[in-house]
């Protein structure tokens, strides 16, 4: 293989499922000229690809012809044999990304294979697949077409130079790529966030205050600090000789919790799963999660025209 891989302008991509993250993530690409073809079993989801699609690209400010840009197949087997780059945006479970990036790679031999999961290690995803220096980890964020970040994952076996080519890839994308140069459950992101997601839980288990509180403080302190300074240039800021104190001071009070909480546990035993269900940690009334979304998209815009 060259010195670093790279994926010609007018070269083929597949996307293998166009739900919550598969059809922004091929708008994204069929809005920079790449012929797509998506992947999705569901009739459904394939019926309502072209609006989807269109309202990401009109977010984009993209005038690509979504139907002139994108295929849409029922599965892998009809993926072109010479398709050099597939993504794998499939729901997050693993024996069904470990399933389809075995078949992808005996459909494409060829092809980079890139698994969108955000937390299965790239060793585990691609288990199945004969020749793993082609599968890496691209973890694109939710709404993939407003967040900016991708965090490309090394596994073990991943070819140092697809790694690099596919930074170089996403970044002419318009996408701010971070290289995870050691494959670990959860990446970077999400090894943040659920660390803080425990802590959350662990206050409203140990009676120190509501749900509503914990959102609360973190919206209103956490939330608006981290767009403008990351925890490590935080701590640097405020003095490591103070970090340290009050890490001697608060690290024997946090929760080291090896498994999930009682209070998640519990809801999920009660069928209480949140907004899919109209409850959960929280109350869901009719609207709610529409409305949330709407939140989210309106103040990434708001933070990345900041930028």
């Amino acid at each position: 293989m060259a010195e670093q891989w790279t994926l010609p302008r007018d070269a083929p991509v597949a996307v293998l499922g166009a739900g919550l993250m598969g059809h922004a993530i091929a708008a994204i690409f069929a809005s920079q000229g790449y012929a797509v073809t998506c992947v999705e079993p569901d009739d459904e989801a394939r019926r309502s690809l072209d609006a989807r699609m269109h309202e990401v690209l009109s977010q984009l400010n993209a005038v690509t012809p979504v139907a002139q840009a994108v295929t849409v197949v029922e599965h892998v087997s009809q993926l072109d044999r010479f398709t050099p780059l597939v993504i794998e945006a499939a729901p997050e479970l693993l024996a069904l990304k470990q399933n389809l990036l075995r078949e992808v790679a005996e459909t494409c031999p060829t092809a980079v294979i890139a698994t969108n999961s955000s937390v299965y290690r790239v060793s585990d995803v691609g288990a199945l697949v004969e020749d793993r220096s082609r599968v890496l980890g691209t973890h694109w964020w939710n709404p993939p077409h407003l967040m900016p970040l991708v965090e490309v994952i090394q596994g073990a076996e991943s070819n140092p130079t697809v790694v690099k080519g596919m930074i170089t890839l996403l970044a002419s994308l318009g996408k701010t790529p971070v290289h995870v140069k050691k494959d670990t459950p959860g990446f970077i992101g999400n090894r943040l966030q659920h660390a803080m997601w425990r802590e959350a839980m662990a206050l409203v288990q140990e009676g120190i205050c509501d749900v509503e509180a914990v959102d609360v403080v973190a919206r209103n302190t956490l939330g608006l600090r981290l767009s403008a300074i990351g925890p490590i240039e935080n701590a640097d800021y405020v003095g490591l000789d103070l970090t340290m104190s009050i890490h001697e001071y608060v690290f024997p009070a946090l929760s080291t919790a090896q498994e999930p909480l009682e209070v998640l546990q519990d809801a999920v035993r009660h069928g209480k799963l949140g907004a899919k269900t109209g409850s959960g940690l929280l109350c869901w009334s009719e609207g709610r999660r529409e409305e949330t979304k709407r939140r989210i998209d309106e103040r990434l815009k708001v933070l990345l025209a900041l930028q």
